[in-house]
């Protein structure tokens, strides 16, 4: 009886484990995706009104970030609500 409940309570225990893990990942993930834009914000500053580092400097970058521009503006396109996004990932009603 006491290694069933034993048991019991390891594999519940382990399950909880899990979806936190998850959500940790699903966080972090998401997470990444925004540095890339302040990223990219960050070097194409003076197209949004942001004091930009030296052009040298975002001159020698750019051509390295071809995929994260793409990515950027997909995202700019099919942004709605950064908000409701990150209330949604992390569950608050």
């Amino acid at each position: 009886m006491l290694t069933k409940i034993w048991g019991f309570i390891k594999d519940f225990i382990s399950g909880m484990d899990y979806v936190h893990r998850e959500k940790a990942a699903g966080i972090t993930q998401w997470e990444e995706k925004e540095l890339e834009n302040i990223f990219i914000l960050l070097l194409t500053g003076s197209f949004s009104g942001i004091p930009a580092p030296p052009a040298f400097v975002a001159a020698e970058l750019l051509p390295l970030l071809s995929r994260e521009i793409k990515i950027f503006n997909q995202r700019a396109e099919n942004s709605f609500d950064t908000l409701a996004e990150m209330t949604g990932l992390l569950d608050i009603d």
